[in-house]
């Protein structure tokens, strides 16, 4: 496989904006579509208290690297009528409020489409934010051309981009059970524990709340330095507001609170 098919998705449109996180999939379509559209390309990065402010500086900086135009744009999901009770479909009204936003941005500036970052294998999971992208008419190059992950971080290894081994990144909504209140003070409990994990060099971890009790799934291959500095972080856990701190034994997995569905 090769990148010509998803060049050849891009090159049926004018020119684009892409909704731009800064992680491995919207950094490598963004490297992509620039060769295809050059100056006629912006980023659109939204920010919220779900989206934490060292990947909102990472995404500025990658847009400077690639030399793409960048806007940065206020999109507070809790402020939405219904997100914040976390139902199952939550990220469907996330991404209808997000998307709208950046249509609108592309129907004033006169921009051809919208592009969004989901890949092939986002279609094996629980994603209700698709039904959004449908509705909205944005467009997924990277899922249209079928391309994975695995193939995806190839090609930005390739390139040369700085993403390719990038942990993976979701929200801070999706560390909560469906169901279970999302309000700003949680999310900034959550955040600041990530942080700190960050912080002591820990690559790929989610920080699950359930309520009082944080359960941390570490990378496999971090879970044993995980268990070995468990004092410490569960001192910083506590002192952020938890009152019970677990490690997970499965580890890190992409959609654990999408098991229970």
């Amino acid at each position: 496989m090769n990148e010509e098919r998803i060049k050849e998705i891009i090159s049926g449109y004018k020119s684009a904006i892409i909704a731009f996180s800064g992680g491995v999939d919207s950094t490598y379509l963004a490297a992509v579509a620039k060769d295809v559209l050059k100056e006629r390309l912006l980023l659109v990065t939204a920010t919220s208290s779900t989206y934490p402010f060292y990947e909102l500086t990472e995404a500025k900086n990658l847009a400077k690297e690639l030399n793409i135009k960048h806007r940065v744009i206020v999109s507070e999901e809790v402020d939405i009528p219904g997100f914040s009770d976390n139902p199952p479909d939550r990220c469907y009204y996330c991404k209808g409020e997000l998307f709208s936003l950046i249509k609108k941005i592309a129907d004033e500036d006169g921009y051809d489409a919208v592009f969004e970052g989901s890949n092939y294998d986002d279609l094996s999971d629980h994603r209700p934010g698709m039904k959004a992208v449908k509705e909205l008419g944005i467009i997924s190059p990277l899922l249209e051309a079928k391309l994975t992950k695995k193939t995806i971080r190839k090609f930005s290894a390739d390139r040369g981009l700085p993403t390719a081994n990038k942990p993976s990144f979701a929200c801070l909504a999706s560390r909560f059970p469906y169901g279970e209140k999302i309000t700003d003070v949680k999310l900034d409990r959550v955040g600041k524990c990530e942080l700190h994990l960050r912080e002591l060099g820990f690559k790929q971890f989610r920080v699950r709340s359930h309520g009082d009790l944080a359960r941390i799934e570490f990378d496999m291959d971090e879970i044993e330095n995980g268990w070995r500095m468990r004092n410490g972080i569960s001192e910083k856990f506590k002192s952020e507001g938890f009152t019970f701190v677990a490690i997970d034994t499965d580890g890190y997995r992409t959609g654990a609170m999408n098991e229970v569905l």
